[in-house]
């Protein structure tokens, strides 16, 4: 499956025209600001739910007009327009590219399997070589204390399932805000048993359409967006020229103070209900990767905030001028809309409520994958939805669970005082977690003086933390329903995460020589049958238990035998022509090799069909590099040049840029592809951290067959009987085999170690999807064979 690159790759040089950035900041309405233009439906009516008492003089509706502008002003305009946004990741955005960031500039990653060859990838680019970074005492201090990166990965754990727990909540509370304004229109026996239903009904139908994929009816987003933004600015400003023009003095911040002083306490908790005016700031960042910086400032300064503005002015130029609505549950967006236009104003705000719940959707879809780059979320099936737009994807048991979780949301809590409660703690909780990467991303990726990334810590940090402490005193009205979500989601990431890094060390400490590989053909007994196997391991040298399991107690392997190690980097992306990593294991007559096949985080693994005729076109393409190479390798040897062990040299093969016919001879066939680096030296296995290792680059350069060196030809017989014997192989079948693994705890572990591995851990395998799933193996080819992991 060919996916596009384009869109998550705009920090390329090459800026977009007027007329591109025009259309993204367009496009950009339905898909990053649908969750940020709804929230005026329930900012007012969550603020004024404590007992604030009012007066004549309008210092409390001030007041929190006053809140409401300068937060839209602090933390969308100027923390995410201006700085965040800039802290791309190869142009992505979102948590996971701001730790990606800080995993290649500083050696603070927990995945154990990363390598040198990693860093020559394309989207592995730092601001400044490694050899030309002075070390700072920050990046030292965090990649000398091994709790730090720990605790690091918990940050940005916490920052995913209050992600997940947000996927839960807006749609509730945004396609709830929407219905209520029904109540206008009902009497007040039937309004219990209509909005709840029909906010039940559109929750379900909306789950129901996810396995269609947004960009089915995207098109449809943007219009409607842009229609309620509109809406709102003219609602606004009718109410801003008929209620009370003099409106505009609350933008003072001495309103603020103000408020606080009078209200006390219950001012200080009414914050929970005014953090939500912020609610979907965080799309802006994460959704970078499908526009671009441009466009998404375009579209935010010149249409968003000012809509956003003229409608919560609106609205207090009508509270200011009805003081009788501020003791009941009416004080919501509704009130300030004229009865002329409100059945019209009411199915706009569905359908924007509906757009803004599928953008939360679709990033808590992302977000989960991304978890699972990370080792850090059990294994789900993964559909992609677009052929052509890279990121859309659907994944079918979180959907429903999250369509049972926000019906349950609803059904149970009835108000939007609590889900307002809960949905704050859960966004107000992401941007903390956004700040304290920022700001370690100012000083180790963007090298800026320690001062000013504690000052953007400080400033930001502060103005969250008192929102954050605003939230977490309702715990008993709603908070705590996105505390408890996390606490589960965090369980069961930190257990399998944990046990998946002892399960590799087991795999690292019990791995089979190459000696032992490569005797096997000589024991009696031992049979080569027909075909290719692919033993799938994590390990990225020497063999795996697994297979020598296989060979022990069934005495045959495959004519051609490939290990395959699919391994997250630390990149969003990985281009096709980059994902493959191709190296022998023994000599050439023995028909063993070895296959690392990369995946950034933001990469949807390939279907069986295009993987294994991608895998085949290239060790065709590596079995005649090889030869070139090992020419080139017995001249340096005459020289007195040190050769190169076997099993450790690995060639970057791009498959992706021609096809080749594994029946032609070397002399027939043209080659076109760089050897970009060979790795020599110590296993990447044995330097967990990818520190250490020796690598050797080579010089770069084209292998053309028509033009061959004496060496060459005289070994192209044994490359031509190498390719057919690879042909064969693959006319005969490929068989995929997997290890099953069972885990267990040693004797004398601790109870808690017990209750994670033995009952966690094992109760999440059974119940979620296998490898042979994740990996897309078709089962008519698949051999399982079984593991138990002492741990």
């Amino acid at each position: 499956m060919d996916l596009e690159f384009g869109r998550g790759m705009r920090s390329s040089p090459q800026r977009d025209s007027w007329k591109t950035t025009l259309l993204l900041a367009y496009q950009s309405l339905g898909v990053v600001y649908g969750d940020l233009s709804i929230s005026p439906l329930y900012v007012f009516k969550s603020t004024f739910a404590e007992d604030i008492q009012h007066s004549e003089t309008n210092e409390e509706i001030f007041g929190v007009l006053s809140f409401v502008f300068w937060t839209l002003t602090l933390i969308p305009l100027i923390k995410y327009v201006s700085i965040v946004l800039r802290a791309d990741d190869n142009g992505e955005g979102g948590t996971f590219a701001l730790y990606s960031l800080i995993c290649r500039h500083a050696n603070v990653s927990l995945l154990p399997n990363r390598q040198i060859a990693d860093e020559e990838l394309s989207t592995y680019k730092l601001e400044r070589p490694h050899e030309r970074t002075d070390k700072s005492r920050v990046k030292v201090w965090l990649e000398k204390h091994k709790k730090l990166h720990t605790a690091l990965l918990i940050m940005v754990l916490i920052g995913t399932c209050m992600v997940i727990g947000d996927g839960v909540l807006t749609p509730a509370i945004s396609v709830f805000s929407a219905v209520s304004g029904l109540e206008f229109s009902l009497s007040k026996d039937h309004r219990e048993y209509a909005v709840i239903p029909i906010t039940c009904v559109i929750l379900a139908f909306l789950f129901a359409l996810q396995h269609y994929g947004t960009h089915r009816v995207g098109f449809f987003f943007a219009p409607i967006v842009l229609a309620w933004l509109i809406c709102m600015s003219a609602l606004g400003l009718y109410n801003i020229v008929y209620w009370n023009p003099h409106v505009y003095q609350a933008l003072n911040p001495c309103y603020m103070f103000k408020f606080l002083r009078k209200t006390r306490k219950y001012g200080w908790m009414s914050l929970g209900g005014i953090l939500l005016c912020m609610t979907g700031s965080e799309a802006m960042f994460a959704d970078l990767g499908h526009f671009s910086y441009s466009a998404i400032q375009l579209a935010f300064t010149c249409l968003v905030y000012p809509a956003l503005i003229l409608a919560y002015m609106g609205q207090a130029a009508y509270l200011s001028k009805h003081h009788d609505f501020y003791s009941n549950s009416q004080v919501g967006f509704y009130i300030a809309v004229p009865d002329k236009v409100r059945w019209p104003v009411l199915v706009l705000a569905i359908l924007a409520s509906v757009v803004g719940s599928q953008a939360i959707i679709s990033g808590t879809f992302s977000i989960i994958n991304q978890s699972q780059s990370l080792s850090c979320f059990p294994r789900v099936k993964v559909v992609h939805t677009s052929d052509k737009i890279h990121g859309q994807i659907y994944i079918p048991e979180i959907n429903w669970m999250l369509m049972i979780l926000c019906i349950a949301v609803t059904v149970g809590f009835r108000d939007t005082k609590h889900m307002g409660n809960a949905s704050g703690l859960a966004v107000i909780t992401v941007m903390l977690v956004t700040t304290c990467l920022t700001s370690l991303v100012i000083m180790l990726c963007w090298h800026k003086p320690p001062v000013l990334a504690l000052c953007f810590l400080l400033f930001f940090g502060s103005v969250e933390a008192l929102y954050f402490s605003a939230s977490l005193i309702k715990f008993l009205e709603g908070a705590w329903l996105p505390i408890l979500l996390a606490l589960i989601l965090m369980a069961v990431m930190l257990v399998w995460h944990y046990t998946t890094i002892k399960k590799y060390e087991f795999d690292l400490h019990n791995k089979v020589t190459l000696e032992w590989l490569l005797a096997l053909g000589d024991k009696l007994g031992m049979v080569r049958v027909p075909g290719i196997g692919l033993v799938y391991t994590d390990l990225t040298s020497g063999v795996p238990a697994n297979f020598s399991r296989f060979v022990t107690n069934l005495p045959a392997f495959h004519q051609v035998l490939v290990f395959v190690c699919v391994k997250s980097v630390p990149v969003p992306y990985v281009f096709p022509a980059e994902r493959y990593l191709i190296g022998r294991v023994g000599p050439p007559g023995h028909r063993s090799y070895r296959c690392i096949v990369r995946y950034g985080y933001r990469d949807v693994h390939q279907d069986v069909d295009s993987f294994e005729t991608e895998l085949v076109e290239s060790l065709a393409t590596f079995i005649k590099l090889d030869a070139s190479y090992r020419c080139s390798e017995a001249s340096e040897q005459q020289a007195g040049a040190a050769p190169l062990p076997e099993d450790q040299g690995l060639t970057v093969i791009g498959c992706s840029h021609a096809s080749y016919d594994l029946q032609d001879s070397v002399q027939h066939s043209a080659a076109s592809v760089e050897m970009t680096r060979r790795i020599s030296g110590g296993s990447d296995d044995d330097c967990p951290g990818g520190g250490g290792g020796n690598g050797a680059k080579q010089v770069r350069f084209f292998i053309d067959s028509h033009v061959m060196s004496p060496g060459e030809a005289a070994d192209s017989k044994l490359v031509a009987e190498e390719l057919e014997a690879l042909a064969a192989a693959r006319e005969a079948g490929t068989a995929f085999i997997l290890g099953q693994s069972h885990v267990q705890c040693k004797p004398g572990s601790s109870l808690l170690r017990r209750l994670a591995v033995d009952v966690g851990y094992n109760f999440l395998r059974r119940n979620c999807r296998g490898p042979d799933v994740a990996l897309r193996v078709p089962p008519a080819s698949l051999l399982e064979v079984g593991m138990v992991y002492v741990l």
